[in-house]
């Protein structure tokens, strides 16, 4: 063969095989359409959309980070299920411009290394844009992965420590943090007190990331508005007896007591005390408040102060707007709000504001949709909670909560959304 026919034949099979790579890929990206997240010139604008073909958007792919067995499973499960319905709620009104949305839970049992691993499998594998995380311990410890990774993530976790937009750009608090929360506890109690002479006031708390957030900040506030810390007690949030840490704190006599804890701890902490006959004020942050407090306490749990930064479905649709939403979704699966409780609530709330930014973005990336949630501005949810606002300054979504208490087996809301500024 001359050299001349050999050239021509190498050239030959070279064409081929670009005509056969070719038709892979095209076969390859014809077989992705439709599975992938809507992402990198997926048109995510309120007026975008596909023009005359009529083709099915790709799906807005969401992670889910949940504690359902773990040691805070209590309050975690309600709050998933929440999550989980609204993103149902969502398909069922069409979607968000024009795309299916879908949540990728993962049950991490609250154990950080698990937590970690669903992380690694939602962003890598499955291509999430976005996460709705759970507890305190693994969001702080993944947070330089998040920004790394820019993906926007809206934790169960309200600790101080995620609040640096500019350390942590890409996590966003839908509430009032722990720390903020005790501040408006203690200012409360501090614009209540009746007496010529300092109140004295008592933490107790669990030692994890969680339980610790807000005490640092919370004993320092309450010095500063003159009042007096006179003890601190741990208590473990799967404790099952705290009679021990009650006697010790007894005997320094508080008049109240800040709890960072979930409902199975706090119900285990005041019943103990109403078996001592301890009747210190105890005031819970966020997670010790709800009902599923009184059915583990029963009348312990009376008298009992919370921090309620979420609507309890208690409160119905006259004086919680917000609630007919879930009302009607509700009502499609044979159930009323009396089958929820206020935790289910909390996590139908972060996935609303999670798609919501979604809905505002330009692009349907990581870093369109954090783009989309800095631009909520006194986001409304119709009294489900707090107004939230984000801007590329500030992802702390709101300063503000209400505080309500256990009246006659039933909680009854005593202020409106208070800050302690």
């Amino acid at each position: 063969m001359s050299k001349k026919a050999k050239q021509h034949g190498l050239k030959k099979w070279k064409v081929l095989g670009l005509m056969v790579l070719a038709a892979l890929l095209l076969l390859a990206a014809c077989g992705q359409q439709g599975s992938q997240p809507a992402s990198g010139g997926q048109d995510g604008g309120s007026e975008g959309g596909d023009k005359g073909g009529g083709e099915a958007k790709g799906e807005i792919l969401i992670g889910g980070i949940f504690d359902i067995t773990g040691g805070t499973g209590d309050v975690g499960q309600p709050y998933a299920e929440g999550a989980k319905a609204y993103f149902e709620h969502v398909n069922a009104q069409g979607g968000i411009n024009g795309h299916k949305v879908r949540l990728i839970d993962i049950d991490y049992a609250y154990q950080v290394p698990q937590a970690i691993e669903a992380y690694q499998k939602l962003t890598q594998q499955d291509k999430v844009i976005g996460i709705l995380g759970w507890g305190t311990g693994d969001t702080e410890a993944m947070k330089e992965l998040i920004a790394e990774d820019k993906i926007p993530y809206i934790s169960g976790s309200y600790s101080e420590n995620l609040a640096n937009v500019e350390q942590h750009p890409y996590n966003f608090l839908t509430a009032a943090t722990y720390s903020d929360q005790a501040k408006i506890a203690i200012k409360w109690f501090v614009d209540n007190w009746k007496e010529n002479r300092k109140p004295r006031m008592a933490l107790i708390y669990n030692d994890t990331p969680f339980g610790r957030s807000p005490v640092e900040d919370a004993k320092a506030f309450a010095e500063s508005v003159g009042v007096e810390v006179v003890d601190e007690q741990v208590v473990e949030v799967t404790a099952l007896d705290a009679s021990s840490q009650l006697l010790n704190m007894r005997s320094k006599n508080p008049d109240f007591v800040i709890i960072q804890q979930t409902w199975g701890a706090t119900a285990t902490i005041l019943k103990d005390a109403k078996r001592l006959g301890i009747k210190t004020q105890f005031i819970g942050l966020n997670w010790t408040a709800g009902e599923g407090l009184i059915s583990l306490a029963g009348d312990a749990a009376e008298g009992f102060i919370g921090v309620i930064i979420h609507a309890l479905p208690s409160e119905g649709v006259d004086k919680v707007p917000g609630l007919a939403e879930i009302e009607s979704y509700l009502k499609g699966k044979g159930k009323t709000l009396a089958d929820i409780n206020q935790k289910f609530v909390q996590g139908w709330h972060s996935a609303k504001v999670m798609l919501e930014g979604a809905r505002l973005a330009d692009e349907l990336t990581g870093e369109g949709l954090r783009k989309g949630l800095e631009k909520l501005n006194q986001f409304d949810t119709e009294g489900l909670a707090a107004p939230v606002t984000f801007t590329a300054d500030s992802h702390r979504g709101t300063t503000m909560a209400r505080l309500g208490q256990v009246k006659n087996g039933k909680w009854e809301i005593i202020t409106d959304y208070i800050s302690y500024q």
